[in-house]
């Protein structure tokens, strides 16, 4: 079996040599940027006997909830909630699933730019009815702005990489022949970090306090012979 193996990957390596179209290089780079947003995601969730019950433990908590927002300066349009959602309630007791009443919720997303009033914040709403803290996620407002940034270093890190190994083989870069963009956070790119010497990490880009935006790239150039 690993004899059939080898010769599989023998094989490719010859279908490459065999048929060469150029040079291909791998960038990848990371940008730092002290975070000025932050997501907050929570529930407010009310139990019952009865539906109606359920239903007006629920908006009660949620006008409470919104109120204790508005305090903290956070408009209704910087809040995204869900309808009341309601469902029975049941829990196992000695193995056998028990009703205890009907559940009713609602889910909240809200964002602020007001990172030092985060912890106030969250101890307000969850005074006034929250029961979930579900995340709490910093994030910068020109992202976009910022993977760009990324995405330019990646594509010289990959131009970098290129000329080094054509000067090594005697001959120079030529036309840029692909572009494939890679996500450096996604399952299946692990096989380039260890040659992403430009993205690489330290304790301090990781430290609290920043947010690190990556990209990387993969480019194909032509050899260009004199």
């Amino acid at each position: 079996m690993r004899r059939g193996a080898d010769d599989l990957v023998g094989s490719a390596i010859m279908q490459m040599v065999e048929r060469p179209w150029g040079i291909t290089a791998f960038g990848a780079a990371s940008v730092k940027a002290v975070p000025d947003l932050v997501r907050v995601r929570f529930k407010v969730v009310r139990v019952e006997q009865t539906p109606n019950a359920a239903f007006e433990a629920a908006r009660a908590a949620v006008r409470a909830v919104r109120g204790a927002l508005r305090a903290h300066g956070i408009s209704d349009a910087a809040v995204e909630g869900s309808r009341l959602d309601l469902k029975t309630a049941t829990e196992y007791v000695d193995g056998t699933r028990k009703f205890v009443g009907y559940q009713c919720q609602a889910a909240f997303a809200v964002e602020s730019r007001a990172l030092d009033d985060v912890e106030p914040l969250l101890v307000d709403v969850v005074a006034a009815g929250a029961n979930e803290i579900e995340g709490v996620d910093f994030d910068v407002v020109a992202k976009r702005e910022l993977r760009a940034e990324a995405r330019r270093k990646a594509v010289a890190a990959a131009r970098a990489k290129a000329d080094l190994y054509a000067e090594a083989a005697g001959v120079r870069v030529g036309a840029v022949l692909h572009v494939e963009d890679v996500d450096p956070e996604q399952p299946g790119t692990a096989r380039y970090r260890s040659h992403a010497e430009a993205a690489a990490t330290t304790a301090q880009d990781l430290a609290p306090g920043h947010i690190v935006v990556s990209a990387a790239v993969i480019l194909g150039y032509a050899v260009a012979r004199d």
